[in-house]
C-alpha cells in the first residue's frame, strides 16, 4: 500500500470560480484528509477593477485587478483549507467575443499543448486521484471555461495517471431553482426572451444524467465565506445576495459528470473518491 494521500485536483480558470462549482467538494475532502490542490488557470485580470469599474472603461488597470484577485484567492483557498494553490497565470481573454480573446499572453490564445504541458507537470508532481473541470462547452460557453477543459483533458492524456475524472454541472431542477431565486431578488429574468430560455435550457443536464451528486451541506458556510472572499466581484456574484442560509439550501449538493473511471464504483455514487477507499 502507498503511503501517498489521496489527492483531489480542480482545474479552474479565474480566482472565484473554484468557490462556486467546487468549493463545497474542496472543503469537505479537506476536512477528511484528503490532499487539495487547486489549479487556477488565469489571472482574473478582466474582473471589476476598484470600485466596480469594468474592463475597458478608463481606469481599468488589468495587472492591478489581477494582483487584487490573486490576494482574493489566496483567502478564499484559506477558507476552504485548500492544501496547494498553483496558478497558471495566464491572461484572463474576458468573455466570448472580447478583444481580450485575441489579446497576447490570453489563455483562450495559448497553444493547448502549452497549456497541457504545464499542467501535465503539475499531474506528475501531485498525482492526483481525482481530476475536476469543467464541460467541453466550459458550462456556460466561457472561453477561459472551455480552454481549461481543452488543457486539463489534454494533460490527462499525456500523463495517464488518474483514476477518476469529473466535470462539474448542475441539475436542470436546481437551474429552475436558480432562474425562481433570480427573480425573487430581482434579477433580470422576469421575462426573458426566446434565445435566453433556449440559453438556459442548454445549460446543466437532466438529473438522470448526472453521475455523481456530494453532500456539502455541512460545509455551506465556508463555501459562502470563500465565495465572499472574493469582494471585489461582487457585483458579479448573485449568489451572495441570498445570505448564508439560502445559498446552502441551493447549493449545498455539488454535482458532476463522471468522464474517467477505473475503479468500477457504481454511479450514481455520492462520493469523487467511491472505488478509492
Amino acid at each position: 500500500m502507498s503511503d501517498r494521500p489521496l489527492t483531489l485536483m480542480a482545474v479552474h480558470a479565474h480566482p472565484d470560480d473554484e468557490a462556486t462549482g467546487t468549493g463545497g467538494v474542496l472543503a469537505r475532502y479537506a476536512a477528511e484528509g484528503v490532499r487539495t490542490v487547486l489549479v487556477t488557470c488565469t489571472d482574473g485580470g478582466c474582473g471589476d477593477g476598484p470600485g466596480g469599474v469594468k474592463p475597458g472603461d478608463p481606469g481599468h488597470d488589468p495587472a492591478a485587478v489581477a494582483s487584487m484577485r490573486r490576494a482574493e484567492l489566496e483567502a478564499s483557498c484559506g477558507i476552504l483549507k485548500v492544501g496547494h494553490l498553483e496558478t497558471l497565470d495566464y491572461a484572463d481573454s474576458g468573455m466570448m467575443g472580447w478583444p481580450a480573446n485575441d489579446a497576447p499572453g490570453s489563455f483562450w490564445r495559448t497553444p493547448v499543448e502549452e497549456g497541457a504541458a504545464r499542467l501535465a507537470e503539475l499531474m506528475r508532481h501531485y498525482r492526483p486521484d481525482v481530476v475536476v473541470t469543467y464541460d467541453e462547452n466550459g458550462f456556460y460557453g466561457h472561453p477561459d471555461h472551455i480552454q481549461a477543459n481543452r488543457i486539463t483533458m489534454k494533460a490527462l492524456t499525456m500523463t495517464e495517471l488518474t483514476p477518476k475524472v469529473y466535470w462539474t454541472t448542475a441539475p436542470r431542477s436546481m437551474m429552475r431553482r436558480f432562474g425562481e431565486l433570480m427573480r425573487e431578488f430581482g434579477g433580470d429574468w422576469e421575462e426573458p426572451d426566446p434565445a435566453e430560455t433556449d440559453a438556459m435550457a442548454e445549460i446543466g443536464l437532466p438529473d438522470e444524467e448526472i453521475t455523481t451528486w456530494v453532500d456539502t451541506t455541512a460545509f455551506g458556510a465556508q463555501k459562502f465565506d470563500a465565495l465572499a472572499a472574493h469582494a471585489s466581484q461582487g457585483e458579479n456574484i448573485f449568489f451572495l445576495r441570498m445570505g448564508q442560509e439560502r445559498f446552502t439550501e441551493l447549493m449545498g449538493v455539488e454535482t458532476f459528470v463522471r468522464v474517467r473511471d477505473t475503479t468500477g464504483a457504481a454511479v450514481p455514487e455520492n462520493d469523487l473518491f467511491a472505488g478509492l477507499r
